[in-house]
Protein backbone atom coordinates (compact mmCIF):
# COMPACT_ATOMS: atom_id res chain seq x y z
CA UNK A 1 0.00 0.00 0.00
CA UNK A 2 1.43 3.69 -0.51
CA UNK A 3 2.43 5.45 2.64
CA UNK A 4 0.64 8.12 3.82
CA UNK A 5 1.03 11.40 1.50
CA UNK A 6 1.02 15.26 3.25
CA UNK A 7 -0.59 16.45 0.32
CA UNK A 8 -2.29 15.12 -3.28
CA UNK A 9 -2.95 11.63 -3.72
CA UNK A 10 -0.70 8.82 -5.27
CA UNK A 11 -1.31 7.48 -8.49
CA UNK A 12 -4.01 8.94 -11.12
CA UNK A 13 -4.08 9.93 -14.27
CA UNK A 14 -4.78 12.58 -17.09
CA UNK A 15 -6.84 10.51 -19.56
CA UNK A 16 -7.99 13.70 -21.75
CA UNK A 17 -7.01 17.23 -22.77
CA UNK A 18 -10.12 19.02 -22.38
CA UNK A 19 -11.71 18.37 -25.77
CA UNK A 20 -14.56 15.98 -24.19
CA UNK A 21 -15.38 18.52 -21.35
CA UNK A 22 -15.63 21.24 -24.15
CA UNK A 23 -18.60 19.21 -26.10
CA UNK A 24 -21.05 20.64 -23.07
CA UNK A 25 -19.63 22.92 -20.39
CA UNK A 26 -20.69 25.70 -22.60
CA UNK A 27 -24.17 24.70 -23.07
CA UNK A 28 -26.69 26.20 -20.56
CA UNK A 29 -28.64 22.82 -18.84
CA UNK A 30 -32.40 22.14 -21.11
CA UNK A 31 -35.54 21.49 -19.40
CA UNK A 32 -37.05 18.45 -20.65
CA UNK A 33 -40.41 16.59 -19.49
CA UNK A 34 -41.60 13.47 -21.09
CA UNK A 35 -44.72 12.09 -21.98
CA UNK A 36 -43.94 9.33 -19.82
CA UNK A 37 -41.81 8.06 -16.97
CA UNK A 38 -40.46 4.64 -15.87
CA UNK A 39 -39.28 5.22 -11.96
CA UNK A 40 -37.16 1.77 -11.37
CA UNK A 41 -37.89 0.36 -7.30
CA UNK A 42 -34.25 0.04 -7.60
CA UNK A 43 -32.38 3.36 -7.92
CA UNK A 44 -29.25 1.67 -7.33
CA UNK A 45 -28.15 -1.70 -7.12
CA UNK A 46 -29.32 -3.33 -3.71
CA UNK A 47 -31.74 -0.62 -2.76
CA UNK A 48 -34.91 -1.78 -3.32
CA UNK A 49 -38.14 -0.17 -2.58
CA UNK A 50 -42.08 -1.51 -2.01
CA UNK A 51 -44.90 0.34 -4.39
CA UNK A 52 -47.29 2.31 -2.60
CA UNK A 53 -49.06 2.91 -5.44
CA UNK A 54 -51.29 0.44 -8.12
CA UNK A 55 -52.46 1.31 -11.89
CA UNK A 56 -54.89 4.10 -12.09
CA UNK A 57 -53.60 5.55 -9.22
CA UNK A 58 -53.49 9.49 -9.03
CA UNK A 59 -50.23 10.68 -7.99
CA UNK A 60 -48.75 14.33 -7.50
CA UNK A 61 -45.02 15.45 -8.29
CA UNK A 62 -43.04 15.10 -5.41
CA UNK A 63 -45.44 12.25 -3.32
CA UNK A 64 -44.06 8.91 -1.85
CA UNK A 65 -44.21 6.08 -4.35
CA UNK A 66 -42.02 3.71 -2.80
CA UNK A 67 -40.91 2.48 0.74
CA UNK A 68 -37.03 1.41 1.38
CA UNK A 69 -37.22 -2.07 1.97
CA UNK A 70 -33.25 -2.62 2.36
CA UNK A 71 -29.93 -1.03 3.74
CA UNK A 72 -29.23 0.80 0.36
CA UNK A 73 -32.85 2.39 -0.27
CA UNK A 74 -34.02 5.99 -0.07
CA UNK A 75 -37.61 6.73 -0.21
CA UNK A 76 -39.34 7.06 -4.23
CA UNK A 77 -40.89 9.39 -5.23
CA UNK A 78 -43.52 10.34 -8.34
CA UNK A 79 -41.25 12.72 -10.85
CA UNK A 80 -44.17 13.79 -12.19
CA UNK A 81 -48.31 14.43 -11.80
CA UNK A 82 -50.31 12.07 -13.80
CA UNK A 83 -51.71 8.09 -13.69
CA UNK A 84 -50.03 5.65 -13.14
CA UNK A 85 -50.30 3.60 -16.57
CA UNK A 86 -48.45 0.12 -15.32
CA UNK A 87 -46.35 -1.94 -12.56
CA UNK A 88 -44.32 -4.24 -14.22
CA UNK A 89 -40.60 -5.23 -14.76
CA UNK A 90 -38.04 -3.54 -16.86
CA UNK A 91 -34.66 -4.45 -18.03
CA UNK A 92 -32.16 -2.21 -16.76
CA UNK A 93 -28.69 -3.05 -17.58
CA UNK A 94 -29.14 -6.83 -18.32
CA UNK A 95 -30.99 -6.97 -15.02
CA UNK A 96 -35.15 -7.11 -15.11
CA UNK A 97 -36.35 -4.50 -12.28
CA UNK A 98 -39.89 -4.01 -10.56
CA UNK A 99 -41.20 -0.38 -11.99
CA UNK A 100 -43.31 2.12 -11.70
CA UNK A 101 -44.72 3.73 -15.36
CA UNK A 102 -46.58 7.21 -14.77
CA UNK A 103 -48.47 9.64 -17.22
CA UNK A 104 -47.04 13.07 -17.25
CA UNK A 105 -50.16 15.78 -17.43
CA UNK A 106 -47.08 17.89 -18.48
CA UNK A 107 -46.71 20.02 -15.67
CA UNK A 108 -43.68 21.86 -15.68
CA UNK A 109 -40.78 23.04 -13.08
CA UNK A 110 -41.35 25.87 -10.55
CA UNK A 111 -40.58 29.47 -11.18
CA UNK A 112 -37.36 30.19 -8.95
CA UNK A 113 -37.43 30.03 -5.14
CA UNK A 114 -36.07 32.38 -2.87
CA UNK A 115 -33.32 29.71 -1.49
CA UNK A 116 -32.28 30.03 -5.50
CA UNK A 117 -31.33 33.52 -5.82
CA UNK A 118 -29.87 34.29 -2.68
CA UNK A 119 -28.30 32.91 0.55
CA UNK A 120 -30.95 32.25 3.06
CA UNK A 121 -31.09 32.31 6.82
CA UNK A 122 -31.07 28.59 8.55
CA UNK A 123 -31.51 29.59 11.93
CA UNK A 124 -34.74 28.25 12.17
CA UNK A 125 -33.45 24.92 11.08
CA UNK A 126 -32.25 22.29 13.85
CA UNK A 127 -29.87 19.12 12.62
CA UNK A 128 -33.32 17.20 13.49
CA UNK A 129 -34.77 19.30 11.09
CA UNK A 130 -32.59 18.93 8.63
CA UNK A 131 -31.60 15.21 8.92
CA UNK A 132 -35.16 14.19 8.77
CA UNK A 133 -35.66 16.26 5.39
CA UNK A 134 -32.66 14.14 4.16
CA UNK A 135 -34.29 11.13 5.06
CA UNK A 136 -37.68 12.01 4.27
CA UNK A 137 -36.58 13.32 0.71
CA UNK A 138 -35.23 10.37 -0.79
CA UNK A 139 -31.42 11.84 -1.33
CA UNK A 140 -28.76 9.84 -2.25
CA UNK A 141 -25.71 10.47 -3.47
CA UNK A 142 -25.58 11.94 -6.71
CA UNK A 143 -21.87 11.86 -8.03
CA UNK A 144 -21.61 7.62 -7.52
CA UNK A 145 -22.96 4.19 -6.32
CA UNK A 146 -26.35 6.05 -5.03
CA UNK A 147 -25.85 5.65 -1.42
CA UNK A 148 -28.80 7.08 0.86
CA UNK A 149 -27.35 10.52 2.53
CA UNK A 150 -29.19 9.93 5.78
CA UNK A 151 -27.04 7.14 6.26
CA UNK A 152 -23.83 9.30 6.20
CA UNK A 153 -24.89 11.90 8.42
CA UNK A 154 -27.04 9.87 11.02
CA UNK A 155 -23.48 8.60 11.87
CA UNK A 156 -22.28 8.20 15.80
CA UNK A 157 -18.93 8.78 14.55
CA UNK A 158 -17.44 12.76 15.55
CA UNK A 159 -17.07 14.47 12.24
CA UNK A 160 -15.02 18.11 11.94
CA UNK A 161 -15.12 18.06 8.15
CA UNK A 162 -17.56 18.26 5.85
CA UNK A 163 -15.98 17.57 2.09
CA UNK A 164 -18.30 18.68 -0.85
CA UNK A 165 -17.08 17.26 -4.09
CA UNK A 166 -17.60 19.01 -6.77
CA UNK A 167 -14.43 17.81 -8.74
CA UNK A 168 -16.14 16.22 -11.69
CA UNK A 169 -13.16 14.17 -12.80
CA UNK A 170 -14.76 11.57 -14.73
CA UNK A 171 -14.28 12.87 -18.59
CA UNK A 172 -16.95 14.01 -21.01
CA UNK A 173 -19.75 14.86 -17.74
CA UNK A 174 -20.35 18.56 -16.98
CA UNK A 175 -23.87 18.70 -15.49
CA UNK A 176 -21.97 19.17 -11.93
CA UNK A 177 -20.35 22.34 -13.55
CA UNK A 178 -23.29 23.33 -15.07
CA UNK A 179 -25.16 23.17 -11.81
CA UNK A 180 -22.80 24.86 -10.02
CA UNK A 181 -22.19 27.49 -12.84
CA UNK A 182 -26.08 28.31 -12.68
CA UNK A 183 -27.45 26.94 -9.30
CA UNK A 184 -24.88 28.69 -6.74
CA UNK A 185 -27.38 30.10 -4.46
CA UNK A 186 -29.06 26.74 -3.92
CA UNK A 187 -25.76 24.69 -3.87
CA UNK A 188 -24.26 27.31 -0.73
CA UNK A 189 -27.76 27.03 0.74
CA UNK A 190 -27.56 23.16 0.06
CA UNK A 191 -23.92 22.82 1.63
CA UNK A 192 -24.92 24.66 4.61
CA UNK A 193 -27.86 22.82 5.59
CA UNK A 194 -25.42 19.67 5.47
CA UNK A 195 -22.65 21.41 7.30
CA UNK A 196 -25.65 21.77 10.28
CA UNK A 197 -27.15 17.95 10.06
CA UNK A 198 -23.30 16.75 10.26
CA UNK A 199 -21.99 19.38 12.93
CA UNK A 200 -18.58 19.42 11.33
CA UNK A 201 -16.68 22.97 11.98
CA UNK A 202 -16.45 23.76 8.40
CA UNK A 203 -17.15 22.44 4.92
CA UNK A 204 -14.68 22.28 1.86
CA UNK A 205 -16.45 22.55 -1.31
CA UNK A 206 -13.97 21.04 -3.68
CA UNK A 207 -13.83 21.97 -7.45
CA UNK A 208 -10.83 21.19 -10.14
CA UNK A 209 -8.62 24.26 -11.62
CA UNK A 210 -10.31 23.26 -14.85
CA UNK A 211 -13.92 24.82 -14.15
CA UNK A 212 -12.57 28.45 -13.33
CA UNK A 213 -15.88 29.73 -13.72
CA UNK A 214 -17.45 27.66 -11.50
CA UNK A 215 -15.02 28.52 -8.75
CA UNK A 216 -15.18 32.85 -9.71
CA UNK A 217 -19.08 32.35 -9.30
CA UNK A 218 -19.21 30.29 -6.25
CA UNK A 219 -16.53 32.66 -4.67
CA UNK A 220 -18.19 35.90 -5.56
CA UNK A 221 -21.30 34.43 -4.05
CA UNK A 222 -19.67 33.02 -0.89
CA UNK A 223 -17.87 36.08 -0.08
CA UNK A 224 -21.07 38.70 -0.43
CA UNK A 225 -22.52 36.32 1.72
CA UNK A 226 -19.54 36.35 4.59
CA UNK A 227 -19.22 40.19 4.53
CA UNK A 228 -22.86 40.62 4.81
CA UNK A 229 -22.10 39.15 8.16
CA UNK A 230 -25.77 37.48 8.29
CA UNK A 231 -25.62 33.84 7.43
CA UNK A 232 -23.29 32.08 9.79
CA UNK A 233 -22.87 29.07 8.78
CA UNK A 234 -21.35 30.61 5.21
CA UNK A 235 -18.15 31.75 8.12
CA UNK A 236 -17.37 28.28 8.42
CA UNK A 237 -16.91 26.88 4.05
CA UNK A 238 -14.46 27.41 2.30
CA UNK A 239 -13.68 26.58 -1.57
CA UNK A 240 -10.95 24.46 -2.16
CA UNK A 241 -9.71 24.88 -5.58
CA UNK A 242 -7.57 21.73 -6.70
CA UNK A 243 -5.74 20.41 -9.66
CA UNK A 244 -7.13 18.31 -12.13
CA UNK A 245 -6.14 14.65 -12.28
CA UNK A 246 -8.25 12.11 -12.19
CA UNK A 247 -9.58 10.42 -9.83
CA UNK A 248 -9.61 13.62 -7.76
CA UNK A 249 -13.25 12.91 -7.12
CA UNK A 250 -12.84 9.60 -5.15
CA UNK A 251 -14.02 9.93 -1.57
CA UNK A 252 -10.66 8.70 -0.46
CA UNK A 253 -8.73 10.22 -2.45
CA UNK A 254 -10.53 14.07 -2.39
CA UNK A 255 -10.18 13.01 1.59
CA UNK A 256 -6.28 12.80 1.20
CA UNK A 257 -6.01 15.55 -1.30
CA UNK A 258 -7.52 18.01 1.05
CA UNK A 259 -7.05 16.64 4.55
CA UNK A 260 -3.91 14.88 4.01
CA UNK A 261 -6.12 11.72 6.10
CA UNK A 262 -5.90 8.37 4.84
CA UNK A 263 -9.23 6.23 5.52
CA UNK A 264 -7.97 3.07 6.75
CA UNK A 265 -8.48 -0.28 5.34
CA UNK A 266 -12.05 -1.62 5.12
CA UNK A 267 -12.93 1.87 6.97
CA UNK A 268 -15.22 4.93 5.93
CA UNK A 269 -14.55 8.35 5.79
CA UNK A 270 -16.39 8.41 8.96
CA UNK A 271 -13.74 6.97 10.85
CA UNK A 272 -11.43 9.32 9.94
CA UNK A 273 -13.90 12.01 10.96
CA UNK A 274 -15.26 13.33 7.47
CA UNK A 275 -18.62 13.43 5.68
CA UNK A 276 -17.80 13.41 1.34
CA UNK A 277 -21.30 14.51 0.10
CA UNK A 278 -21.89 15.41 -4.02
CA UNK A 279 -22.60 18.95 -5.27
CA UNK A 280 -25.60 18.01 -6.33
CA UNK A 281 -26.78 16.41 -3.06
CA UNK A 282 -26.21 19.60 -1.61
CA UNK A 283 -28.79 21.15 -4.10
CA UNK A 284 -31.06 18.69 -3.58
CA UNK A 285 -31.11 19.45 0.38
CA UNK A 286 -32.17 22.41 -0.27
CA UNK A 287 -34.79 21.63 -3.03
CA UNK A 288 -36.29 19.09 -0.02
CA UNK A 289 -35.48 21.28 3.32
CA UNK A 290 -36.12 24.82 1.77
CA UNK A 291 -38.16 23.83 -1.17
CA UNK A 292 -40.50 21.23 -0.43
CA UNK A 293 -39.61 19.17 -2.99
CA UNK A 294 -38.00 15.62 -2.77
CA UNK A 295 -35.23 14.18 -5.25
CA UNK A 296 -37.09 14.11 -8.71
CA UNK A 297 -35.08 15.67 -11.00
CA UNK A 298 -31.20 15.79 -11.88
CA UNK A 299 -28.75 16.87 -14.66
CA UNK A 300 -27.98 14.82 -17.14
CA UNK A 301 -24.88 15.18 -19.57
CA UNK A 302 -25.85 13.56 -22.98
CA UNK A 303 -22.54 13.61 -25.40
CA UNK A 304 -20.10 11.96 -27.25
CA UNK A 305 -21.16 10.63 -31.09
CA UNK A 306 -24.12 12.67 -30.98
CA UNK A 307 -25.61 15.01 -32.99
CA UNK A 308 -26.24 17.83 -30.48
CA UNK A 309 -24.59 17.13 -27.19
CA UNK A 310 -25.98 18.65 -24.39
CA UNK A 311 -27.07 18.78 -20.49
CA UNK A 312 -30.62 18.20 -19.72
CA UNK A 313 -32.79 18.41 -16.27
CA UNK A 314 -35.20 15.56 -16.59
CA UNK A 315 -37.45 13.70 -14.07
CA UNK A 316 -36.18 10.16 -12.81
CA UNK A 317 -37.21 8.03 -15.21
CA UNK A 318 -36.66 9.96 -18.42
CA UNK A 319 -35.61 7.26 -21.35
CA UNK A 320 -32.27 6.86 -22.67
CA UNK A 321 -33.23 6.52 -25.98
CA UNK A 322 -36.02 9.26 -25.56
CA UNK A 323 -33.17 11.50 -24.82
CA UNK A 324 -30.32 10.44 -27.32
CA UNK A 325 -33.60 11.21 -29.92
CA UNK A 326 -33.80 14.74 -28.25
CA UNK A 327 -29.90 15.10 -28.97
CA UNK A 328 -30.63 14.26 -33.00
CA UNK A 329 -29.50 10.66 -32.54
CA UNK A 330 -26.22 8.51 -32.26
CA UNK A 331 -23.91 9.35 -35.19
CA UNK A 332 -21.65 6.58 -35.00
CA UNK A 333 -22.96 3.36 -36.58
CA UNK A 334 -20.30 1.28 -34.57
CA UNK A 335 -20.71 2.76 -30.93
CA UNK A 336 -20.66 1.97 -27.47
CA UNK A 337 -23.45 3.26 -25.06
CA UNK A 338 -22.07 4.21 -21.53
CA UNK A 339 -24.41 5.16 -18.57
CA UNK A 340 -22.46 6.93 -16.70
CA UNK A 341 -18.69 8.02 -17.92
CA UNK A 342 -16.03 6.54 -19.83
CA UNK A 343 -13.80 5.44 -17.03
CA UNK A 344 -16.62 4.04 -14.50
CA UNK A 345 -20.06 4.06 -16.52
CA UNK A 346 -21.34 0.17 -17.67
CA UNK A 347 -21.37 0.13 -21.36
CA UNK A 348 -25.17 -0.75 -21.94
CA UNK A 349 -25.42 -1.61 -25.36
CA UNK A 350 -22.97 -2.03 -28.43
CA UNK A 351 -23.49 -0.81 -32.24
CA UNK A 352 -26.96 0.35 -31.17
CA UNK A 353 -29.55 1.06 -33.85
CA UNK A 354 -31.61 3.57 -31.80
CA UNK A 355 -34.43 1.45 -31.83
CA UNK A 356 -34.53 -1.09 -27.74
CA UNK A 357 -34.55 0.69 -24.93
CA UNK A 358 -31.39 1.34 -23.30
CA UNK A 359 -32.42 2.33 -19.57
CA UNK A 360 -34.31 4.79 -17.41
CA UNK A 361 -32.72 7.44 -15.72
CA UNK A 362 -32.05 7.17 -11.73
CA UNK A 363 -31.35 9.48 -9.18
CA UNK A 364 -27.34 8.55 -10.15
CA UNK A 365 -27.58 8.56 -13.16
CA UNK A 366 -24.78 11.72 -14.44
CA UNK A 367 -24.77 11.07 -18.42
CA UNK A 368 -25.61 9.37 -21.12
CA UNK A 369 -22.13 8.94 -23.28
CA UNK A 370 -22.10 7.49 -27.09
CA UNK A 371 -18.45 6.69 -28.15
CA UNK A 372 -17.03 4.90 -31.36
CA UNK A 373 -16.76 1.28 -30.67
CA UNK A 374 -12.61 0.59 -30.77
CA UNK A 375 -12.51 -3.32 -29.49
CA UNK A 376 -8.77 -4.42 -29.02
CA UNK A 377 -8.18 -7.81 -28.19
CA UNK A 378 -5.76 -8.53 -24.72
CA UNK A 379 -2.59 -8.92 -25.00
CA UNK A 380 -0.27 -11.09 -22.19
CA UNK A 381 1.20 -8.81 -19.52
CA UNK A 382 4.82 -7.28 -20.06
CA UNK A 383 4.94 -6.34 -16.29
CA UNK A 384 6.01 -3.01 -17.00
CA UNK A 385 4.54 -1.74 -13.87
CA UNK A 386 2.16 1.19 -15.46
CA UNK A 387 -1.11 -0.09 -13.60
CA UNK A 388 0.96 -0.16 -10.27
CA UNK A 389 2.49 3.26 -10.88
CA UNK A 390 -1.00 5.15 -11.74
CA UNK A 391 -3.68 3.04 -9.32
CA UNK A 392 -4.35 5.54 -6.74
CA UNK A 393 -5.40 3.17 -3.85
CA UNK A 394 -1.82 2.16 -4.30
CA UNK A 395 -2.30 -1.77 -5.58
CA UNK A 396 -0.70 -3.74 -7.86
CA UNK A 397 -3.46 -4.90 -10.12
CA UNK A 398 -2.02 -7.23 -12.62
CA UNK A 399 -0.99 -9.05 -9.78
CA UNK A 400 -4.49 -9.05 -8.33
CA UNK A 401 -5.97 -10.15 -11.98
CA UNK A 402 -3.33 -13.24 -11.80
CA UNK A 403 -4.26 -14.17 -8.36
CA UNK A 404 -8.31 -13.88 -9.87
CA UNK A 405 -7.59 -15.55 -12.41
CA UNK A 406 -5.99 -18.47 -10.75
CA UNK A 407 -8.76 -18.13 -8.02
CA UNK A 408 -6.41 -17.55 -5.28
CA UNK A 409 -8.44 -15.39 -3.45
CA UNK A 410 -6.45 -15.57 -0.13
CA UNK A 411 -3.04 -14.09 -2.86
CA UNK A 412 -6.25 -12.03 -3.33
CA UNK A 413 -7.02 -10.81 -0.23
CA UNK A 414 -3.06 -10.24 0.91
CA UNK A 415 -2.72 -7.76 -1.92
CA UNK A 416 -5.44 -5.65 -0.51
CA UNK A 417 -8.01 -6.01 -3.63
CA UNK A 418 -11.05 -5.10 -0.76
CA UNK A 419 -9.62 -1.44 -1.43
CA UNK A 420 -9.77 -0.98 -5.12
CA UNK A 421 -11.96 1.68 -6.01
CA UNK A 422 -13.04 0.67 -9.55
CA UNK A 423 -11.68 3.73 -11.05
CA UNK A 424 -10.71 2.56 -14.31
CA UNK A 425 -6.82 3.59 -14.22
CA UNK A 426 -5.61 0.34 -14.71
CA UNK A 427 -7.34 -0.21 -17.60
CA UNK A 428 -6.72 2.72 -19.15
CA UNK A 429 -2.83 2.81 -18.97
CA UNK A 430 -2.16 -0.55 -19.67
CA UNK A 431 -0.23 -1.29 -23.15
CA UNK A 432 -1.25 -4.82 -22.96
CA UNK A 433 -5.08 -3.41 -23.16
CA UNK A 434 -5.62 -6.10 -20.42
CA UNK A 435 -9.33 -5.24 -18.04
CA UNK A 436 -7.54 -5.20 -15.24
CA UNK A 437 -9.80 -2.66 -14.09
CA UNK A 438 -12.66 -5.60 -14.32
CA UNK A 439 -10.63 -8.64 -12.70
CA UNK A 440 -9.58 -6.41 -10.32
CA UNK A 441 -12.82 -5.27 -9.03
CA UNK A 442 -14.64 -9.06 -9.39
CA UNK A 443 -12.23 -9.95 -6.60
CA UNK A 444 -12.53 -6.90 -4.29
CA UNK A 445 -16.42 -8.44 -4.79
CA UNK A 446 -14.92 -11.77 -3.95
CA UNK A 447 -12.95 -10.81 -1.25
CA UNK A 448 -15.43 -8.51 0.45
CA UNK A 449 -18.14 -11.36 0.57
CA UNK A 450 -14.98 -13.42 1.85
CA UNK A 451 -14.80 -11.27 4.96
CA UNK A 452 -18.65 -10.88 5.37
CA UNK A 453 -18.93 -14.64 5.56
CA UNK A 454 -15.86 -14.59 8.44
CA UNK A 455 -17.92 -12.41 10.19
CA UNK A 456 -21.03 -14.04 10.42
CA UNK A 457 -19.51 -17.42 11.59
CA UNK A 458 -17.66 -15.88 14.35
CA UNK A 459 -20.90 -14.13 15.35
Amino acid sequence: MWKKKKSGFPGGIHPTDGYDKAMTMNLPVREYWPETVTILTEQSFGGKCSLLVKPGDKVLKGSQIGKPEAFMAAPLHASVSGEVLDVKEVRQQNRMVLSCIIKNEGEQGPDAQKYETEMVSLESYSQEMILAGIRDGGLTGMGGAGFPTHKKYETDKSIDSLLINGAECEPFLTCDYRLMLEQGYGILNGICLLLKASGARKAYLCIEDNKPEAIRSLRRILEAAKQSGKIEETQKLEIRELPAKYPQGGERQLIQAVLGREVPQGGLPADVGVIVSNVGTAKAAADMILGGMPLIQRIVTVTGCVKEPGNYLVPVGTSAKELLTLCGGVTAEKNRIIAGGPMTGPCVASDWTEEEELFYVTKNTSGILVLPDSRQEESPCMRCGGCENVCPAGLTPYAIDFAFREEDYDLCESLYASECIACGCCSYTCPAKRELSVSTRMARDMVKQRMRERAVQKA
